[in-house]
């Protein structure tokens, strides 16, 4: 490796170093062991591959001083022959090392990042609902692919660069003095020239790279925002589209400015080390020229001696950096482990039960629920603030108890904010009640397995979230195994066959970003057909909050061919989709202060009956609602 190459592999090192300088827990390394534990005989190949490189790489010089000594000795050609040849083989072996050595730490470090990316994916999928609505979703994803390749680097490039070039260090340093030491402790008085300016630019190089990278993530950010399909509406509806892309361009010039300054930097200290490197050659050149013409040298060892100059300061060059190196691989491996040590709220017992077969009742038992707190479910470094809020949420459920019959319906009502969209997430445990008990035929679902909770209920969402994917990839979500004919099934039951056969690419028409391509009535039939591909036994809906009645009407057809012979929790945003429930609440501030049918709450003249004139007051809205 050139000096060169070497000084700026330094400089680039200073320059991305992670400013942190905290001592790393035993904790911390034990971590780090457990993952490379299955890689170790890979690892052990590659630190001897490394070894033996670095002892080929001293050989070369020797052997090349040889040859010089043999020329000018005069000796047979033979003898020049067989140390070229040897030089020759040498460096095929090198080259063949460098393949294999190349492949193993590929395959060492890929194979980390796979370990790493799997484990904080499966982590972060176990998360509670929670942890993701305080989450930056940019901040979890930089964890899955900057600080796990960080963490990777620490195998596949620092571990075994401190092991060659310290082999190669003491092995240099050892021939060198053992041809001269004179010479040898003169080369190394150049050293701080190599090593100080790089740490001295490289800070200041840093700060230059630390803004460029604030301006990249805040252009990153407003476009990732403005080039979305609600983003975009709002920009063109609200936005002033001028001072966009003011705000854009100057965070752009400011880029390119340090892009330039940046180039300029390091091309001034690449050459200041070029120059540096020839004047220590010529150090070497005219000191051990002067002793080989006193003949206290051979000129062959002088010609060693220059070779050997840039295996030495290479060595000692990036050992210099490696620190600095080692302490940023570590950062990465902090905040990748910080991600798994962050313990989900809701966990499977080893002996979870399934839920027993044929209709499902739903029984809510005194239950208390209130947020938990964000240091419970987030990280501060997730969230962008300095500290979490450790301060307990107030209670939003308070002592709620009811009984849903298996097929039967029973509604939710009442002001928004209420606490019935948290009553419907505690019973397919997106959160654990407080105290009390929610229970599935009688099973509290915190002794159930989270599959076969997937497998029994069901739920349709305010938004009816798509993903970026094809109509047929979002419908198999819920049953991959289905069939051409389930799909279209599903379709006509949920009024969208007509539609969807309609499309250009019919099943393998892609919706759009959360499905943007299609209205809101018609994501909300997709998300309907995706559960009654499920055949799941519960429905939790709560469908119909912010559709036209024309929508309404459409999706509420679905909804009644997907309810039929299921047990059904509907959260009711328009009473008049309600009127034919068995059971029908009323919560309030998180209690239920009414229960009864449709009549029997008109009739008693309580909150029920002050929500419904709300919602029909106006003439003639009542009848415009009982048509269907």
């Amino acid at each position: 490796m050139d000096m060169e190459v070497t000084a700026w592999t330094s400089l680039h090192s200073a320059m991305n170093a992670q400013q942190d300088r905290r001592p790393f827990s035993r904790a911390t390394l034990r971590r780090i062991a457990s993952f490379a534990r299955p890689h170790r005989r890979q690892l052990y190949r590659f630190l001897l591959l490394s070894v033996v490189t670095a002892l080929l790489a001293v050989a070369t010089p020797v052997l090349a001083g040889n040859v010089i000594d043999a020329i000018v000795q005069g000796r047979e050609t033979g003898t020049v022959t067989r140390l070229a040849l040897l030089i020759a083989a040498i460096a095929v072996a090198e080259a063949g090392l460098g393949l294999l050595t190349r492949r193993l730490s590929a395959t060492l470090g890929e194979g980390l990042i796979l370990d790493l990316r799997t484990a904080v994916f499966d982590h972060v999928q176990r998360m509670p609902v929670a942890f993701f609505t305080r989450t930056r979703t940019g901040a979890l994803v930089s964890r899955l692919n900057n600080d796990v390749i960080g963490a990777q680097r620490a195998f596949s490039n620092t571990l075994s660069g401190v092991v060659s070039n310290l082999v190669t260090l003491l092995l240099t340093l050892t021939v060198m003095l053992g041809i001269s030491w004179q010479i040898t402790l003169l080369a190394l008085v150049l050293l701080p020239v190599f090593v100080v300016p790089a740490r001295r630019m490289g800070s200041r190089m840093a700060k230059l790279q630390r803004e460029a990278a604030h301006h990249n993530a805040a252009m990153g950010t407003q476009m990732t925002e403005r080039f979305s399909a609600p983003g975009a509406t709002l920009v063109k509806l609200f936005g002033r589209p001028a001072d966009e892309s003011a705000e854009f361009a100057a965070r752009a010039r400011r880029v390119r400015d340090i892009g330039i300054r940046t180039a300029m930097t390091q091309s001034a200290f690449i050459t200041a080390l070029t120059l540096v490197s020839a004047l220590a050659l010529a150090l070497v050149y005219g000191l051990g020229g002067y002793y080989a013409l006193r003949g206290s040298l051979d000129p062959g060892a002088v010609v060693a001696l220059a070779l050997l100059l840039t295996r030495l300061y290479a060595p000692l060059t990036a050992l210099a950096g490696a620190r600095v190196e080692v302490m940023s691989a570590l950062v990465s491996f902090e905040r990748v482990f910080e991600i798994l040590g962050l313990e989900p709220l809701i966990a499977e017992k080893p002996d979870a039960r399934r839920v027993p077969d044929g209709p499902v009742s739903v029984e809510f038992d005194g239950v208390s629920f209130a947020y938990p707190s964000a240091d419970k479910v987030s990280l501060a470094s997730l969230e962008e603030v300095a500290t979490l809020d450790s301060r307990d949420a107030a209670e939003v459920l308070h002592g709620v108890s009811f009984r849903a019959e298996p097929g039967r319906m029973v509604a939710l009502v009442g002001s928004s904010g209420a606490g019935k969209s948290t009553i419907a997430q505690l019973l397919p445990r997106l959160y654990d009640a407080d105290s009390g008990s929610v229970r599935l035929n009688g099973v509290d679902v915190r002794d159930l397995s989270a599959a076969s909770i997937r497998e029994t209920i069901g739920m349709v969402t305010q938004d009816g979230h798509l993903f970026h994917e094809s109509v047929r990839a979002n419908l198999l979500l819920a049953r991959p195994d289905a069939t051409e004919d389930d799909i279209w099934d599903a379709l006509r039951r949920s009024r969208l066959d007509a539609l969807v056969a309609s499309l250009p690419d019919g099943l393998d028409t892609v919706v759009g970003e959360r499905g943007y391509r299609f209205s809101g009535g018609e994501r909300q039939r997709l998300t309907i057909a995706r559960l009654l591909l499920a055949r799941q036994r519960i429905i939790l809906d709560e469908a119909t909050a912010h559709l036209d009645s024309t929508s309404e009407a459409a999706v509420q057809e679905a909804l009644d061919e997907a309810l039929e012979g299921r047990t059904a929790l509907v959260i009711a945003h328009r009473l008049s989709t309600v009127r034919a429930a068995d059971l029908i609440l009323v919560v309030e501030e998180g209690r239920i202060v009414e229960r009864g049918t449709h009549a029997e709450l008109l009739a008693a003249g309580g909150r029920y009956q002050e929500l419904y004139r709300t919602q029909f007051d106006r003439p003639g809205a009542e009848e415009a609602h009982s048509v269907r």
